[in-house]
């Protein structure tokens, strides 16, 4: 293949580009239609955001649209605070939804088709109890028994299913089952369950429903009333793609179609809403903002961009096999994307040694001009104060130096970054031993515009003592100990992998310009990381979460 200008060859279709183009090359459609069905039961987390990326995505690239529809059949978990979160996040990553749509939108429709598919024969009222169902689906390799009242009359079972309707029974009374093949090779066909009854308000509803559609039922009927020319679905749906088939072509409907990719699995990450949740509620995480959280929101709190999200979904592809992605790529997305777009400050640790410079003139205070953005020397800058004492993180000095250690040591010279070169003469320590300050000279021709140029291998940031504005650091790290956590013994519990270092919290002191960063997204503390600053910010004192380091060893 020929490769562009930037010698990147052309990316390649994946599977389901490659569907779409057929499909619009034969005509079979003049535009497509994708969905985004999610159900309000939580919130949404990285995997969805594949999901969301490539729904939308396919729709953005072939002219179509994608619409957002809520799957919100079972009220017993479903909540408007789900609802809101979701719609928030999908606009976070930068995308808009042509109809807003949900299952319960559609609740008269199905159930006027359950009522068609009694008076064709095709569905019944069973009485058993879910265990009696379960026991006698049979097996893979035995076929299963038919219920005792299978064979009841159209009539008898049409009067059964309008008192279900009308609240005439209990919970788990009675379910309507399709009438399909109780010997049927796929065990999806043997007669699988269509409504069940819940006394249960719903959250947009009310309480006008006490029988709520299966999701095997609701599916794929959703999708061919809002003629949803594909649907994409993740791989575990594939079982179910011929119920799903089955139920359009008995009801003789639009032939909507489903059509499934591997969904994302990361190291040292779960995407159970099931585990998530219970890390919410055993106060595991903060809550499902936590920024340690795989949740959209809680990347977002972390300090992750849309536009790195989005980076990472195309470089995962589309895959029909399931993968396990490292989440180094994803931090490499990031660091990609605030590398180019971060403004950029100087931030010392929490036990910083000070240093005195010894030739400044007392209370006099340099402000030096320092890019934003070195990417854009000419855009925007900062000015920076420097004064007589300043602070430097500890890990700058060392009174026995090895040969290559190129930063600040006794009679050692360094660049304070964006200003002068430094000379260290003396060492001050306290009773204990430890280093609390470093007595140095400036050489007052290095200053960098008026100055004559004089190079030295190290080059070190800094704040001033005076202007220094203290900040709480959060240091964030990977949740679990444990890379591939779907493949943990049966017999372990999740949490037994939960890391103990993945939060540290230390104290910072900041050069004033950071505090009135108003970027909106993560900034870079130079020669540290990316940090984001969190809403538990006060004016009293800032507070930033780690959202990535500046570097690391992973090559894409």
């Amino acid at each position: 293949m020929e490769a562009t200008a930037n010698n990147v060859e052309e990316k390649k279709l994946n599977f389901i580009e490659e569907i779409i183009e057929k499909d619009l090359a034969e005509g079979k459609y003049k535009s497509i239609v994708t969905r985004f069905p999610p159900e309000p039961n939580g919130y949404l987390h990285i995997g969805h955001a594949k999901s969301i990326c490539l729904n939308f995505g396919l729709a953005q690239k072939y002219g179509g649209v994608t619409n957002l529809r809520f799957d919100d059949t079972n009220p017993v978990k479903e909540d408007t605070e789900y609802v809101d979160s979701i719609k928030e996040d999908i606009h976070w990553l930068g995308f808009d939804w042509d109809k807003e749509r949900y299952a319960s939108d559609y609740f008269e429709q199905l159930y006027q088709w359950a009522e068609q598919m009694i008076k064709e024969g095709l569905a019944y009222v069973d009485d058993q109890t879910q265990e009696e169902i379960r026991q006698n689906r049979g097996t893979v390799q035995t076929p299963g028994t038919d219920s005792p009242w299978r064979n009841r009359s159209v009539e008898e079972n049409l009067t059964l299913f309008r008192q279900m309707r009308e609240g005439k029974f209990a919970d788990g009374e009675k379910v309507l089952r399709a009438k399909i093949d109780m010997a049927h090779p796929n065990m999806m066909f043997r007669d699988p369950i269509m409504y069940r009854i819940l006394h249960t308000s719903h959250h947009r509803t009310g309480d006008k429903w006490c029988i709520y559609p299966m999701y095997d039922y609701t599916h794929g009927q959703c999708d061919s009333i809002e003629n949803i020319t594909h649907s994409i679905c993740t791989l575990e749906f594939d079982v179910h793609r011929p119920l799903y088939d089955w139920f359009i072509k008995t009801l003789r409907i639009f032939p909507s179609h489903q059509y499934e990719f591997a969904r994302l699995n990361l190291t040292y990450t779960v995407m159970s809403k099931r585990k998530l949740l219970e890390l919410v509620q055993k106060g595991l995480v903060s809550g499902w903002d936590d920024p340690r959280m795989p949740t959209i929101c809680g990347i977002r709190r972390r300090g992750y961009t849309p536009e790195s999200i989005r980076m990472f979904a195309d470089k995962i592809g589309v895959a029909k096999r399931e993968q396990l992605i490292d989440l180094q790529l994803l931090e490499w997305c990031v660091r990609q994307d605030l590398n180019e777009r971060s403004n950029r400050y100087m931030v010392v640790s929490d036990d910083p040694i000070k240093l005195t410079i010894t030739n400044w003139e007392s209370g006099k205070v340099e402000w030096f001009d320092a890019p934003l953005n070195p990417a854009a020397p000419e855009g925007p800058s900062r000015k920076i104060p420097f004064t007589g004492e300043l602070l430097i993180d500890r890990a700058d000095f060392m009174e026995d130096a090895p040969k290559k250690f190129f930063r600040l040591k006794p009679g050692g010279e360094v660049r304070l970054k964006y200003t002068y070169i430094v000379k260290c003469e003396e060492v001050i320590k306290d009773g204990n031993g430890k280093v609390v300050e470093l007595k140095c000279t400036i050489d007052p021709e290095t200053h960098p515009k008026s100055g004559s140029w004089r190079s030295v291998k190290g080059t070190i940031h800094w704040v001033s003592a005076a202007h220094a504005k203290p900040v709480e650091l959060r240091l964030y790290d990977k949740l679990f100990t444990e890379a591939q956590m779907g493949s943990i013994p049966e017999d372990k519990d999740y949490k037994d992998y939960l890391n103990p270092e993945s939060l540290v919290v230390s104290e910072g002191f900041a050069e004033p310009a950071l505090l009135e960063d108003e970027s909106g997204i993560a900034v870079q503390f130079e020669r540290v990381g990316y940090f984001a600053k969190d809403p538990d910010s006060t004016p009293e004192k800032a507070v930033f979460n780690k959202t990535t380091a500046l570097k690391d060893s992973f090559k894409f």
